[in-house]
């Protein structure tokens, strides 16, 4: 019989002894693998912090940590980042679908400004037209609420060359939201603020739910704060302001460009850009 342990019986490895090490394998947009555990299946779409994101002959697409526990063609592997991004051919398109220009540089920031409710909302608009604002020298800011709209515009009131688009979270009609909107275009700073919105209740259902992998976006009661609500739906940790955020940043993941967003949210945001970019 053979001695695995050698000469030495406490001499190390010997736990690896006869177990195989699996293939690993680069997460590429031409790879389809399955996941072990549950059978999902689809090609891979993107790869972004330690997450990959398939998505299924139906469309839909989930979001799994790489690693062990997939299979490519009935084959275990270990299922990594790849190494680098393909070199692109020909004009590179933003994330907006705009044409990157080569060598451009940030324009310097104009005193004009794009306003929204939260940090989220900021966040979506740079992830998807971060190229664009800087290339036109746009700033965006976030209010906080559409509460605090009156006092931002006091303390620094718009004009001609100060022009301020405001994006408002479910701007629909008898809204809390649209009776402020409708203040604001009776006001004095009338003909220099636009005030557009989408009719969601939150900035998160603007990303499609195919982006996110769900069928559709869960119904929260009335009395439960929505991001909340949206996290126990879905199964997803609830438990606090991290979980919270934890929640957002895997759906701020999967969005990669303007067409993992929904249309009304698009043409508001389109809009603003160019109200506060047109000629004085």
């Amino acid at each position: 019989m053979k001695d695995r342990y050698g000469v030495d019986v406490l001499a190390t490895g010997w736990q690896g002894h006869g177990r195989r090490e699996l293939p690993r394998v680069a997460a590429s947009g031409e790879l389809v693998v399955e996941v072990a555990d549950d059978g999902f299946c689809g090609a891979v779409v993107g790869v972004s912090s330690g997450l990959v994101e398939l998505e299924d002959r139906h469309g839909r697409r989930r979001m799994f940590p790489l690693g062990p526990g997939f299979l490519v063609e009935g084959s275990d592997v270990v299922l990594v980042a790849p190494s680098a991004a393909p070199v692109q051919s020909g004009p590179r398109r933003t994330a907006s679908g705009s044409f990157a220009t080569a060598d451009a540089r940030a324009r310097t920031a104009r005193a004009s400004r794009i306003l929204v409710e939260g940090r989220h909302d900021a966040e979506l608009v740079e992830r998807v037209w971060g190229d664009d604002l800087r290339a036109e020298g746009v700033v965006v800011e976030y209010l906080q609420g559409i509460d605090l709209l009156d006092a931002a515009l006091a303390e620094e009131p718009p004009s001609r060359e100060r022009r301020y688009g405001v994006l408002v979270d479910h701007l629909v009609p008898n809204s809390k939201e649209s009776r402020i909107a409708d203040a604001v275009s009776r006001g004095p700073h009338r003909a220099h603020v636009l005030i557009v919105g989408h009719p969601w209740i939150d900035v998160w259902q603007c990303v499609t739910p195919r982006a996110v992998g769900i069928e559709r976006w869960p119904e929260v009661p009335r009395g439960i704060e929505f991001k909340v609500g949206v996290c126990r739906a879905l199964g997803w940790p609830a438990r606090d302001q991290a979980d919270l955020a934890r929640a957002w940043q895997r759906i701020l993941a999967s969005v990669k460009s303007y067409r993992d967003l929904e249309p009304a949210f698009l043409g508001r945001v389109e809009e603003l850009i160019d109200f506060v970019t047109a000629p004085a």
